[in-house]
């Protein structure tokens, strides 16, 4: 049958067979009927969401001939980094200049950072490590891959969505591996969102046996292999002390007019520089006006700042400390002791502080707070993305992520000093807007 359809074709129809992808694409690769401004691609590792990245930008900058226009002129290709936009979306295996016949292939500038097909269509390459570069550009296309993965997602997505601004109807082709993000979620939840999903199996016929073999055998039914292989948004880490239900029911509906308290917590950093870990700085209010139970707490701002040296993240604590009219700071002392107030009091010498030494495991500490939050007695004024990552990552015997769990430090600190520590230096209610 195959041999006798190959023998019908012409020399021209052969050599272009291998480059007609509505031919050989799976059904996840095809984008969707509609009217849509984002199709989500949501795979597991080679399940061929790259290839159909590429084949979607193929299809929208090409027209019927080699010089005639297609739907867009401009697109925007956004990689986690420049290299690996380069490596995979550019130059990769399935990347679009692997995916295009000879008389179709684009130029590649490297100054430039872009494509230009012979028609005149050009493509763009940015990173989603820095969204202000999406700043000033206009396309009427883009191609995000592995937008689970970006580092400053919620930016760069924001960024990317006002730069989508030409042409009658612009859209957006998102290929990723589902991460629990909040702006992965969002997007998801949007009526001019469509979805494809398919697990890695969908594309066997394109991997090693030996692949699939070993990797199942070795991450079986785990929340790995549902991530990374089925495709699956996995909402939960097994034993986390905050699940995506509790947090989510945290989020405020209408924000309490007053607070009768307000602290800042700062989980100070071991190390210096840009390698070391973040500076957790979260402010927590509690209102006594809150629920049945007589009082509740909120979360009103994550201000956890990074590879600003000592004087850099007591400036962003005492500044979190002036803009919220704070009533005292709570740091903790275990890495530097002395060192920690002597840099505050560099800052703000009259600031009122307080010095907490931990004396269990962060698990240990984390408990009575994650156990106030299944009450409904502790609110968060927003979604809070990364802190909210973190507390999804802590289980009752550690935290599960890489790194230390910063900003839950500084959360438990806070939460902490409002509901279960000294409540001496209450100042009268005051109205504050959040």
């Amino acid at each position: 049958m195959q041999e006798s359809f190959l023998n019908e074709l012409s020399e021209g129809e052969r050599l272009a067979l291998p480059f007609l992808f509505e031919f050989w694409a799976l059904e996840h690769q095809l984008p969707p009927a509609g009217a849509w401004r984002s199709w989500v691609i949501l795979g597991g590792r080679g399940a061929g969401k790259t290839r159909a990245g590429a084949e979607w930008v193929r299809a929208s900058v090409e027209g019927a001939l080699p010089l005639s226009p297609g739907r867009c002129k401009r697109v925007a290709l956004v990689g986690e980094t420049l290299d690996q936009a380069r490596e995979v979306m550019v130059f990769g295996d399935s990347g679009l200049l692997a995916c295009s016949p000879p008389d179709r292939r684009p130029d590649w500038s490297a100054t430039r950072r872009c494509l230009t097909w012979p028609n005149g269509a050009e493509a763009m390459v940015f990173s989603a490590h820095d969204p202000e570069a999406l700043r000033g550009p206009q396309f009427d296309g883009a191609w995000a891959d592995e937008l689970g993965k970006w580092r400053k997602a919620r930016d760069t997505w924001d960024m990317l969505q006002f730069a989508l601004r030409l042409g009658a109807h612009p859209q957006v082709c998102v290929t990723t591996t589902p991460r629990n993000i909040g702006v992965l979620k969002d997007l998801l939840e949007m009526e001019s969102t469509v979805v494809s999903r398919a697990p890695t199996e969908a594309n066997r016929a394109n991997l090693a046996a030996s692949f699939l073999d070993e990797v199942r055998a070795r991450y079986g039914a785990t929340r790995l292999a549902r991530q990374e292989l089925d495709g699956e948004m996995v909402c939960d880490v097994d034993g986390t002390l905050w699940t995506q239900q509790v947090l989510e029911r945290a989020r405020l509906r209408a924000a309490p007019e007053r607070m009768d308290r307000i602290v800042v917590a700062v989980d100070p950093p071991a190390g210096d520089g840009a390698g070391s870990d973040a500076c957790g700085i979260v402010v927590c209010g509690v209102s006594c006006e809150g629920p049945p139970q007589g009082w509740q707490a909120v979360v009103l701002e994550d201000a956890s700042v990074q590879g600003l040296g000592p004087t850099g993240w007591a400036r962003a604590a005492v500044a979190a400390f002036e803009r919220w009219q704070a009533d005292r700071i709570v740091a903790e002392v275990n890495q530097g002791g002395a060192m920690v107030e002597a840099v505050l009091r560099q800052v703000a010498p009259a600031v009122p502080l307080r010095k907490v030494s931990a004396t269990r495991g962060k698990a240990l500490r984390a408990e009575p707070v994650a156990a106030l939050y299944e009450q409904g007695r502790i609110a968060h004024a927003r979604r809070f993305e990364l802190l909210e990552e973190q507390m999804g990552l802590m289980t009752a015997s550690g935290f599960r992520g890489q790194g230390s769990p910063d900003r839950v430090d500084a959360l438990v600190w806070a939460l902490t000093e409002l509901v279960t520590g000294p409540a001496e230096g209450w100042r009268r209610p005051r109205v504050r807007g959040l």
